[in-house]
């Protein structure tokens, strides 16, 4: 893929708190097709790049950015929490997507875009829904509670809480994952299992059997919590967590392009 530098936003109105979060915009016609990325991810991973070709070819316009403390974005991995991404991810589309939009959301990437369909809701009560379409790809929904907090030993738990951080090891880098304190008490804040779940627009799920990182009962939980919206789940029996085969990534393009063609822009 060509190599591009990405634009720079600040987000955060507190100086000691202010990040620069890198963004790469593909101008197109037709619907935003805006992408989350994942927990320690960045937005030029496979999934997010061969997309982006994709709306290029297809004359689409595509947003992606870097979470702070990920990628090229300011700010430290170890002061991030679920809330700090949330805003940034906010600010982003408040910026770049002035039209209805598709939130792609990869892992963590999926709980942070149906946060942000919460908030748009609330925020723009009175208007047509500015989120058209859902695609979400092995969303982890409430993992600091439910894929981290509930399935770590006593010894792990207590070390968050009095050390205040565990570093633990990563199947897809020789660096470990920092779980601090602050992501799984700020977790807790932004929980959506529990209660229903209300986006008002369709919504697709992409989900590896083999994935050990999101279970695929944890797509079916969420299945059950969307119970007022259209829902799609597809299944990839033999897709692990990544699903960044070619044969994968068709599956994601062929979706997108469904709800793109569904949509009356």
């Amino acid at each position: 893929m060509e190599s591009r530098e990405p634009q720079f936003i600040e987000v955060g109105e507190e100086e000691d708190a202010k990040r620069a979060i890198a963004v790469l915009e593909t101008e197109g016609d037709g619907p935003c097709l805006m992408w989350f990325g994942g927990f320690k991810s960045d937005m030029t991973g496979t999934k997010a790049e061969m997309l982006d070709h994709w709306a290029s070819e297809n004359g689409l316009a595509m947003v992606r950015f870097d979470y702070s403390g990920h990628g090229q974005s300011g700010g430290r991995f170890d002061e991030g929490t679920v809330s700090r991404w949330l805003e940034e991810a906010h600010a982003v589309f408040e910026t770049y997507c002035s039209r209805p939009s598709i939130l792609i959301g990869s892992s963590m990437g999926g709980w942070i875009a149906l946060l942000l369909t919460q908030i748009l809701a609330a925020k723009y009560p009175l208007q047509p829904p500015s989120v058209a379409g859902l695609v979400l790809i092995a969303p982890a929904v409430d993992f600091t509670e439910e894929l981290m907090w509930k399935t770590f030993s006593s010894p792990v738990r207590n070390q968050i809480m009095e050390k205040g951080a565990f570093l633990r090891p990563s199947e897809y880098s020789d660096d470990p994952y920092v779980i601090t304190r602050a992501l799984i008490e700020d977790g807790r804040k932004n929980l959506l299992f529990g209660a229903p779940i209300e986006t008002g627009c369709p919504v697709h799920i992409l989900q590896g059997v083999q994935d050990t990182d999101v279970p695929w009962d944890h797509a079916f939980r969420l299945v059950s919590s969307l119970a007022q919206d259209d829902v799609v789940l597809t299944l990839v029996k033999d897709g692990d967590h990544r699903l960044s085969r070619d044969e994968d990534i068709e599956k994601l393009v062929n979706i997108v392009a469904d709800l793109v063609n569904r949509i009356d822009f």
